[in-house]
């Protein structure tokens, strides 16, 4: 099944229903199906293997995104935020190709090998005026839908494939068809070129809920787009609900924001009081951490609604530290916690995150990262408590080693995180000629409050043991995020050498 057949079908049952609301023009399924087909034809006219949209979210995306499924060749969306000579690295890998991107954009790419260039505007221009066509899509199963450059802090980006089959697996496994009212309108603000952004257009799409696009993020652009156009759903990264929390309690008559009914984060680790302060301002909100991987098509485990609720207002603590988890995995995805050595770890035993399913592609351009059973190594460590939660604790690869033992940063942090005065927190090792490597913290404190570093030592001491005790901590305003609310670590291990 080809992805674009998620939009014919709404199309066809709801043509003259919103489906986006981009820059304050509304678009109908009827619309962006059409235009969709208008644009397959002038990619396979252009001769062009990839599409790709260099630009900040519009109507552009999901035309693109849908016209190239039907054109039959791989959507390529970029990050805007790159250098002119990453860009131009990134679109030789995906030569020849149908660009479309901003006039500001242009002079970033001039001198790429780009088969067809086209600004937004006059694209979408061209897609959607004139007559409509009819153009039978490409077929899908298989074939590439979408590659997206993941976004790595060190070496070449790998280009991540999703096939049409591991797009469709996880939206008819996990999505219910024309399920939303006329009236539901979801707020997306992630990028368009992160797997997150993908999922949106094709989640929302086929569930009938209209799309909102928020293209360049801020707490007071979010907050008044819900209350002008009623939505009922969003999707944030945690640093994005950390400043719409902070922008809240600052305003004098607190925004009741009755029309949203469900939030879903993910993308990074949300911080506790965070959470909580947005449980208690919004009762009437279903809250949903959301955990997934570009590799896996979005989202493999959730933390639901009930799952809030029952550990938020649990005096257990084992029922109450499940507010920091992930959640469940979906019933059509396993996931396996294992060891250096590939043994499958039992409940409360932390390692690596392996994940099965159809909708997990596993894949890249360069290589296939599965294994002959089909299971893909996530990179990311955690654990599964008795009840079949999965709880993450870091990436693998940020593993600490002292003096031979295996330190898990996760831990450390939770630790941390749970002093009343901590609002965020990170631990890293960096290098030690005694030990290996040392453990290090960077913390950051809640507005005009003092906490001393023995403190902190000693509640580490208190709840781990000494080997976890942080050699090192310093005090700074916020952690560095990436637009995703990724820590990025490079920036922070920097204090420290």
């Amino acid at each position: 099944m080809n992805i674009a057949m998620l939009l014919q079908m709404a199309a066809e049952t709801f043509p003259e229903r919103v489906a986006l609301t981009s820059s304050g023009t509304h678009y109908t399924y009827g619309e962006i199906y059409t235009a969709a087909q208008k644009a397959a034809q002038d990619f396979s006219e252009s001769g062009c293997e990839y599409v790709s949209v260099l630009d900040v979210s519009s109507a552009a995306v999901p035309i693109a995104l849908f016209g190239a499924g039907i054109a039959g060749v791989p959507y390529v969306p970029l990050n805007y935020r790159l250098a002119a000579d990453e860009l131009k690295d990134l679109l030789e890998r995906i030569s020849p190709v149908y660009l479309i991107t901003n006039d500001d954009q242009k002079q970033l790419v001039e001198g790429a090998d780009i088969k067809k260039l086209s600004s937004t505007d006059r694209f979408l221009d061209s897609v959607l005026s004139g007559e409509n066509i009819e153009i039978e899509a490409a077929e899908g199963g298989e074939s590439v839908a979408v590659q997206l450059f993941t976004s790595g802090t060190t070496g070449k980006p790998k280009a991540a494939i999703l096939r049409h089959e591991n797009l469709v697996s996880y939206i008819l496994g996990s999505v219910e068809f024309m399920a939303a009212d006329e009236e539901q309108a979801n707020l997306v603000t992630v990028p368009p070129y992160h797997i997150a952004g993908i999922s949106a257009v094709l989640s929302s799409f086929y569930a009938g809920r209209r799309i909102v696009q928020l293209p360049d993020f801020s707490p007071e652009q979010w907050v008044e787009l819900c209350e002008s156009q009623s939505v009922s759903n969003a999707f944030v990264v945690p640093t994005m609900l950390s400043r719409v929390m902070e922008h809240i309690e600052g305003l004098e008559v607190k925004p009741a924001l009755t029309s949203l009914k469900a939030v879903a984060y993910g993308g990074g680790k949300m911080p506790i009081n965070i959470i909580k302060l947005a449980l208690i301002a919004f009762p009437h909100v279903n809250f949903t951490n959301a955990y997934g991987l570009t590799e896996t098509s979005s989202t493999i485990a959730v933390l639901d609604p009930d799952d809030h609720r029952e550990a938020n207002s649990s005096d257990d603590p084992e029922i109450h530290r499940r507010l920091g988890s992930v959640g469940k995995p979906l019933p059509s995805v396993e996931i396996e916690i294992r060891d250096d050595e590939g043994n499958v770890m039992g409940h409360n035993h932390a390692g690596e995150i392996y994940v099965r399913g159809p909708q997990v592609s596993g894949e890249y351009l360069e290589r296939d990262a599965k294994d002959g059973d089909g299971w893909f190594p996530t990179r990311d460590a955690g654990f599964i408590d008795e009840d079949g939660y999965l709880f993450l604790s870091g990436r693998a690869d940020d593993v600490i080693v002292r003096g031979g033992e295996n330190i898990s940063p996760g831990e450390i942090e939770e630790v941390l995180l749970a002093h009343d005065d901590v609002t965020d927190a990170m631990v890293l090792g960096i290098p030690s000629d005694e030990w290996g490597e040392s453990v290090v913290a960077v913390v950051v404190l809640a507005p005009d409050v003092d906490v001393h570093i023995a403190d902190l030592q000693a509640m580490v001491r208190e709840k781990l043991r000494s080997s976890r005790v942080p050699e090192q901590i310093l005090f700074e305003k916020e952690l560095p995020y990436n637009e995703m609310g990724k820590l990025i670590r490079r920036q922070i291990k920097a204090l420290f050498l």
